[in-house]
């Protein structure tokens, strides 16, 4: 097996002008994207490098209080930019979405540290904060769906919904239509991934891994465990992060108390 091929500086940087690409496509079909990719790839190249230096750090030292914060940073970032990114208003939905996020990594982070993978020590930053990421980053898109399209069915669908109050049922009860759809919307991408993957997808850490040198089918049982996970969080997570919100913005009358943001 080949160990892992570096790269160096002077080639990533030359691989980087193949975004003249898709700068050429937008100037030619006048998208007006420029400053927008121009920003994001600023952006992405600044972080990762950041984010590189800083997890040297974090690995070396390796300390719990440390590796801690990191992981409170990234939910509470995370939660942020999932309101953000559904266009909500922040202070009421802010709990709701965070302990979403926080029910459900804590039980498969404890699962995947003390039960499978078991570390040296349990707390280990090299496998304690990628395997986060993993599981935050994936579940971002979940969560933003869901609260787009359950906000969009009060909007869209009120009739249907005041109707359904004026027969006497609870606002809950009222609303579980809207709350089936959301999540069915959300989770149609991940299922559509997982049925797909190995046929006509690699997934990244998989790819990553044998690019590094690992056996393939080592490769394999890490992706199957991440995949399920994610898979497992997401559920978890947009489901409460969901009934929260109900709980959380719509009256004992059945008035919702917050709207998108336009």
């Amino acid at each position: 097996m080949q160990s892992t091929i570096d790269i160096s500086w002077a080639q990533l940087a030359f691989f980087m002008l193949i975004l003249v690409i898709p700068f050429f496509i937008n100037r030619y079909l006048r998208l007006a994207l420029g400053k927008e990719i121009i920003t994001a790839v600023l952006r992405m190249t600044a972080q990762l490098i950041l984010v590189g230096l800083y997890l040297q750090f974090l690995f070396e030292l390796n300390s719990l209080s440390l590796n801690l914060i990191w992981l409170t940073l990234m939910l509470l970032i995370g939660a942020s930019a999932i309101i953000g990114s559904a266009k909500l208003p922040k202070r009421p939905l802010f709990l709701p979405i965070i302990t979403g996020l926080l029910i459900g990594i804590t039980p498969l982070m404890t699962i995947l540290l003390l039960a499978l993978l078991k570390p040296t020590p349990v707390y280990s930053a090299q496998y304690l904060i990628p395997l986060a990421g993993m599981l935050l980053g994936n579940c971002l898109s979940g969560n933003i769906v869901a609260l787009q399209r359950l906000f969009s069915a009060f909007e869209e669908k009120r009739d249907q919904y005041e109707g359904a109050l004026a027969l006497g049922v609870t606002p809950y009860q009222a609303a579980f239509p809207f709350v089936q759809s959301a999540l069915k919307q959300s989770f149609a991408p991940i299922l559509a991934s997982m049925t797909t993957t190995g046929l006509v997808t690699l997934p990244g850490m998989m790819t990553g891994q044998i690019l590094g040198g690992s056996d393939p089918m080592v490769a394999i049982k890490y992706q199957l465990v991440i995949l399920v996970a994610i898979f497992v969080m997401l559920t978890i997570s947009v489901t409460l992060s969901l009934i929260l919100t109900i709980r959380t913005c719509i009256e004992p009358t059945g008035l919702i108390k917050i709207k998108a943001i336009r």
